[in-house]
């Protein structure tokens, strides 16, 4: 059995774990570290899924890193672009050599003697295991299954004769055109499908229960193109960021101030894009914006496919599959070709990793989260959350940014590890994802407590995040040096 042993290991080489390398390589230069990728490339989410279409669904002067400069003119990137930005990341501070391919992560071991964490790995491929020891762990593997997206069990559902697909498992060629395809789903993932498939010639039905909140969104941004003819690369796109950055909280912030009016302002510009198409029931969701997910539509391109008949809406429950469609409950029947299963992701706490404490379990869905990025009770383990309400890189950059300062209080002090303690007497568990979206709900009971208030309150905003994140001293009375 291998054994291999550096300072810190970062789990998965997605948008989280190849940001964190570089950031290592920046402000920690003399920290060594190797990247586990259960998968045989690089790009996570971005390299995963081949559906078409997929973007990223916040801008990408904040979805980006703070220290690559994002050059294309979109503001809402596909993903070939994304996985190639992540490329150009890797490559600029020659991250790519620290990955190892096809290292699924079984169990991770803190000894707490030793201050040595423990990692042992399956090779995908060959069923070889490998033993990893490190001092620190970056947990990047995102919290979603990356095995099986999330599917309900339809009646009748072998009876189809057609295609069933999920997006998370999207063909590599799939003919579309003149095909009926009904997508079930209102999230991100339908809104960016349906005006792909419209364009590719297919007749789509959009098939939801409840409505979700979308707006159309220009995927060029004019004050940034100006912006970058006024100011040099570097300072142009940190201006960029700070305005988007600025416009996400204030647009946040008056959705939960201002609900009603909030509402209203969004279901009339989807009014605007739909033409004769009406918003009621298809548009009007029965909950406040920002109580789940914000789907945007980059130039409204999924209300024009529905404007100029395209596509349409349906918004109505299902009673059963047919041979040849879908049967719903008020008695209309749709058609298919093809049925796509946009109905979510299961979420996964940690990638399904065993973590032991001396050997012995330890139970994540007891432990709260200190400052968004560590567990109480569990040394030297860092993991990376982003924002739901804004893009999730902003967070991930100041955790990395927080995570540098701790190496060197480390380093400073001739301490080996750090581990936060729950203080308060009366902290309350408050669930770690903010939001009341099936597949939180359905996985909430897996995964670490929030509490109720700072530090262990994760505030969904990136000032008060900076502040306590990057000028907020690193010694706390909750965090334990030894």
């Amino acid at each position: 059995m291998n054994t291999t042993h550096t300072d810190c290991i970062i789990i998965g080489a997605g948008l989280s774990g190849i940001g964190a390398a570089c950031h290592l390589s920046r402000k920690n230069p003399d920290k060594t570290y190797v990247i586990l990728e259960a998968r045989a490339e690089l790009g996570g989410t971005w390299s995963l899924f081949k559906y078409p279409g997929i973007r990223s669904d916040s801008d990408m002067y904040t979805f980006g890193y703070s220290f690559k400069t994002w050059e294309d003119q979109k503001s809402f990137a596909d993903g070939p672009s994304i996985l190639k930005y992540l490329n150009e990341a890797a490559d600029e501070y020659q991250v790519r050599d620290h990955i190892r391919y096809q290292q699924s992560a079984v169990s991770y071991n803190f000894d707490t003697k030793e201050k040595l964490w423990t990692v042992t790995t399956v090779n995908s491929s060959t069923a070889e295991q490998t033993v990893y020891t490190c001092q620190f762990i970056f947990s990047c593997s995102g919290y979603y299954n990356y095995s099986k997206g999330f599917t309900p069990e339809f009646k009748d559902q072998s009876c189809f004769e057609g295609q069933i697909i999920h997006p998370q498992q999207w063909p590599d060629k799939l003919a579309v055109a003149n095909k009926k395809v009904v997508i079930i789903g209102s999230g991100a993932t339908a809104v960016t499908i349906v005006p792909e498939l419209a364009t590719e010639g297919a007749q789509v039905v959009m098939l939801q229960r409840s409505p979700t909140y979308i707006a159309a969104l220009p995927n060029k941004d004019k004050i940034a193109a100006r912006l970058k003819r006024l100011f040099p690369k570097k300072i142009a796109y940190r201006l960029i960021r700070y305005k988007n950055i600025f416009y996400s909280i204030i647009f946040f912030n008056l959705c939960k101030i201002f609900p009603e009016a909030m509402k209203n302002f969004i279901i009339k510009g989807a009014k605007k894009g739909l033409g004769d198409f009406p918003v009621d029931p298809h548009f009007i969701p029965n909950y406040n914006p920002w109580e789940q997910r914000f789907c945007i539509a980059p130039n409204g391109d999924f209300f024009r496919a529905i404007r100029k008949g395209k596509a349409t809406v349906v918004t109505d429950h299902i009673d059963r599959f047919l041979p040849n469609g879908i049967l719903l409950k008020s008695g209309e029947t749709l058609a298919a070709d093809i049925i796509i299963t946009a109905t979510g992701l299961n979420l996964v706490a940690f990638g399904g990793v065993k973590i032991l404490l001396d050997s012995e379990p330890f139970d994540v869905s007891k432990s709260f989260v200190y400052k968004g990025l560590m567990l109480s009770d569990l040394p030297n383990f860092f993991i990376f959350v982003g924002y739901t309400n804004a893009s999730w890189t902003l967070k991930s950059d100041l955790t990395s940014e927080y995570i540098s300062r701790v190496l060197k209080y480390l380093d400073k002090h001739n301490y080996k590890a750090v581990e936060a303690k729950v203080i308060e007497t009366d902290l309350k568990p408050v669930p770690l994802l903010n939001l009341n979206s099936g597949y939180i709900n359905r996985s909430a009971n897996l995964l670490p407590s929030q509490g109720n208030k700072a530090p262990w309150r994760i505030y969904q905003n990136y000032v008060l995040d900076h502040k306590m994140l990057r000028l907020d001293s690193v010694k706390d009375k909750r965090l334990t040096f030894f």
